[in-house]
């Protein structure tokens, strides 16, 4: 079957030479931060807080550098933005019986594009780089065909890479909310949690595993995980690991991969730090872009100017009172800033919850669940805890403090808005910027 199958006889020109320090050459011109314990910290790796946090210690949020008209823009009419044209319905996929009568359990009828043009690909087996903005189905278009594999040829792993906790845990849930019913098992590997239960589930011989860069080389490092088993390696926002500083701790799981293997990199740009790992770790891969706007030009974007921070803080509070501010995000710059702007809102009557570097796993998914059901209307947040959230129908994203740079904001707006709906940002500047 080609959608099982796997190319045999591959010789991989660019592979990850494992002597000390090959490639750094090429690597050491990126744009990204330095890598090693810093970049684990931003979010993925072991739990100890934020880079920027600790760079910013003790000195208060730093200044934006951006200039504040950037921040502002006239949302373009729905009419203006046109609609994806599926070429498929999910029944046309050439999936298993099994994946379809689970698809159709989920109310699964239409692909998005991401879907539409990269799950043919994927299921015959090709090396794809998929580009594409955030809250556009990505994860259900590498997850459907991997799982349609694994019901036919389960000796293997899946070993999926993400840079950030939650993104994991999110790809993890996918995955269980589709493979239900159907044998099929995960590990999920990332620091903040205890490594005892993850070495368990990893025991069990999952089909896929899911984690963070850090707590994945940990465990290669100790023989606890055995990457010679890995059949297909995904890369899932490769720009946020490079930005994160995860290069090295990416190299290095790249050096231990069989030559022989499937291997997909979702990526909301391709800078050319990417390009040179897709270079070294694919053979011919099928490009699939289906990228929209580069500034989120459907979400509506301004500034409110303010003189003190009392004066930001009252400003807040009347917005969230406005109906119109259902489901809001709030960014802030440090971790202590943003649990002293949780609990201030709380205190005045808005229930909000936050999350960021310093609250452990279990609280940051009970945050995270609170948000998502309504339980909390607002959610703060640091930008590391947030990077690879998918919550929908956030109404609001609010930047409290403003970010240092430019690919920040455009993050940080992409909350909201997903999935080609309309969004509103809001960012504080002072009246001096």
């Amino acid at each position: 079957m080609s959608n099982s199958s796997y190319r045999g006889g591959r010789n991989r020109r660019g592979q990850f030479n494992r002597s000390p320090g090959s490639g750094s050459s090429s690597n050491n011109r990126s744009g990204s931060r330095p890598s090693g314990r810093s970049g684990r910290n931003s979010g993925g790796g072991h739990g100890r807080g934020g880079a920027r946090g600790a760079s910013n210690r003790g000195r208060g949020p730093a200044k934006s550098n951006i200039d504040p008209s950037r921040f502002v823009n006239q949302a373009a009419a729905p009419t203006d933005i046109l609609p994806y044209m599926p070429k498929r319905q999910f029944k046309n996929f050439a999936f298993d019986p099994r994946m379809h009568a689970a698809i159709n359990a989920k109310g699964y009828l239409t692909p998005t594009a991401i879907q539409d043009e990269a799950i043919p690909h994927i299921l015959g087996g090709k090396d794809v780089v998929g580009i594409a903005n955030t809250g556009t189905g990505k994860t259900a278009s590498f997850i459907l065909p991997l799982i349609n594999r694994m019901l036919h040829q389960k000796d293997g792993i899946v070993l999926v890479v993400a840079p950030t906790r939650e993104l994991a845990n999110q790809i993890d849930e996918e995955f269980k909310s589709f493979a239900n019913g159907l044998n099929l098992y995960s590990a999920i590997c990332v620091g903040g949690l205890k490594e005892g239960p993850q070495l368990r589930a990893l025991k069990r011989n999952p089909q896929m595993v899911i984690g963070t860069p850090g707590r994945l080389k940990d465990f290669v490092t100790n023989k606890h995980l055995n990457l010679s088993a890995c059949r297909t390696f995904v890369l899932d926002e490769a720009d946020r690991m490079l930005d994160m500083g995860f290069i090295d701790d990416m190299k290095f799981l790249m050096q231990h991969l069989p030559e022989e293997r499937q291997s997909l990199c979702f990526s909301a740009t391709i800078t050319p730090e990417i390009k040179k790992i897709i270079e070294r770790i694919m053979e011919e891969p099928t490009y699939v872009s289906v990228r929209t706007h580069e500034t989120q030009t459907h979400i509506e974007q301004s500034v409110i100017r303010v003189d003190s921070p009392a004066e930001k803080l009252e400003h807040l509070q009347r917005l969230l009172e406005d109906p119109e501010y259902s489901k809001v995000l709030i960014f802030g710059e440090t971790k202590h800033g943003v649990q002293r702007l949780s609990d201030k809102l709380s205190k005045r009557k808005i229930p909000a919850i936050a999350i960021h570097g310093n609250k452990n796993q279990n609280q940051r998914r009970r945050a995270l669940a609170e948000f998502k059901d309504g339980a909390a209307r607002v959610l703060v947040a640091t930008d590391v805890a947030a990077r690879g959230l998918d919550i929908r129908n956030v109404s609001h994203v609010i930047n409290y403090d403003p970010p240092k740079i430019y690919d920040d904001y455009i993050h940080r707006i992409g909350r909201t808005g997903r999935a080609g709906k309309g969004g509103n940002a809001v960012t504080f500047v002072s009246k001096r910027a």
